[in-house]
This record gives structure tokens, C-alpha cells and sequence, in this order.
């Protein structure tokens, strides 16, 4: 249902050249009856490729997994579980809330919810709650504004942006979502990819 092409798009442009490396796919495909719907039109100013840093941050997180047809809903369950942990902990999140995908597959993914905090809590978490860091340093930002089905679409034209481009990507890529994931209508959203550099 979800990324309907980027998975089938990332294994041939992390195999197809030399200068590619030689991994997995970020994302898998979705089942074959899934169509993927259109983005809403980028707004001017809205970065496509536009090369940044990622800053080092501190971030509490939850490691979770989930299937490709409940994506959103995993997600959105994961945040609300960082939020009551910070709010027992009288903390605040300082930056927007990721999601960091570290190992998919055609069945599901694995990642990491994350909210930025500026200083370690109190209380240690205990079981998938931990404290660690962002992924930091060079990426390519990226700008969606849609349905979180149609990131989908976004995805594909990253994958062609990098195919162009001819970049050594890392094996991961993150999503920052302007507002609170867990209150944020799945239709209306405006999420900011970033793609690690090697």
C-alpha cells in the first residue's frame, strides 16, 4: 500500500552503478492492487533535493516494527507512547518528531519513532524507550504535502532525483513531520524526507 515504487526503484539504483552501494532497499513495494495517490503541489520554496547537514541531536525513541498496510497507524501508536513517556518525565520535545526507518522489507518495517530533546530525562527508559542520537551530517532534504498513502509518489521522484544524480546514499532515510504525528489527520500531512549521505 505504502511506497508503491521507491523499494523496486532503490534496489536498482543501489545496484546499477559503481559509485552506488550495494544494500537493501529503504522501502518495499506494496501489494500489486495498490495505486498510489497524487501529492499535493509543493508550495514555492519547498526544497526537492536541496543538500543539507543534519545537525547532532539528542532524541528519546521507540523501536518498533509494523506491516506496510497499518503503517500510519504504527506510527501514530509509537508517538503517543513518546509523548506519555516525556509528559511522566515533564519534559518537552525541542524539534519535530522523525521517524527513522532502519530495515524493511516486502512483509514490513522496522524503525525508530523519535522526538529531539535537549538534555537526557531523569528516569532511564526501560524497554523499547531509549535515549541515543539523530542520524547526523550530509543529506538530501525533500518536501511532501499530501496523504500519507502519496508519499508514495514523493518517494518515486526521489528515487529518480538520486538515479540522476548518481549519489551514494546510506541505508536509511528519515521522516520529520511538521505538528504532532499523533494528532495530524493521515490525509493532510507535510513531511519533510531526508536522504543520508555517505
Amino acid at each position: 500500500m505504502l511506497r508503491p515504487f521507491i523499494a523496486v526503484s532503490f534496489v536498482w539504483l543501489l545496484l546499477a552503478g559503481p559509485a552506488l552501494p550495494q544494500a537493501a532497499a529503504p522501502t518495499p513495494p506494496p501489494p500489486a492492487s495498490a495505486a498510489p495517490s497524487s501529492p499535493a503541489p509543493l508550495k514555492p520554496g519547498d526544497p526537492f533535493g536541496e543538500p543539507v547537514e543534519l545537525p547532532e541531536r539528542s532524541i528519546v525513541f521507540l523501536n518498533g516494527q509494523g506491516t506496510w498496510d497499518s503503517a500510519f497507524d504504527t506510527l501514530v501508536d509509537a508517538f503517543k507512547s513518546l509523548n506519555q513517556y516525556l509528559d511522566r518525565q515533564g519534559m518537552k520535545p525541542n524539534g519535530r518528531a522523525m521517524t527513522i526507518y532502519t530495515e524493511t522489507s516486502d512483509a514490513g518495517f522496522k524503525f525508530r519513532a523519535a522526538l529531539p530533546i535537549d538534555k537526557p530525562p531523569k528516569n532511564p527508559p526501560k524497554g523499547d524507550i531509549g535515549v541515543g542520537n539523530a542520524p547526523s551530517g550530509k543529506a538530501l532534504k525533500f518536501v511532501h504535502r499530501g496523504s500519507f498513502d502519496s508519499l508514495d509518489t514523493t518517494y518515486e521522484a526521489i528515487t529518480n532525483h538520486l538515479d540522476e544524480k548518481r549519489l551514494e546514499i546510506k541505508e536509511m532515510f528519515i521522516e520529520e513531520y511538521e505538528g504532532d504525528p499523533a494528532k495530524l489527520a493521515e490525509n493532510d500531512l507535510v513531511v519533510t524526507v531526508f536522504v543520508p549521505l555517505k
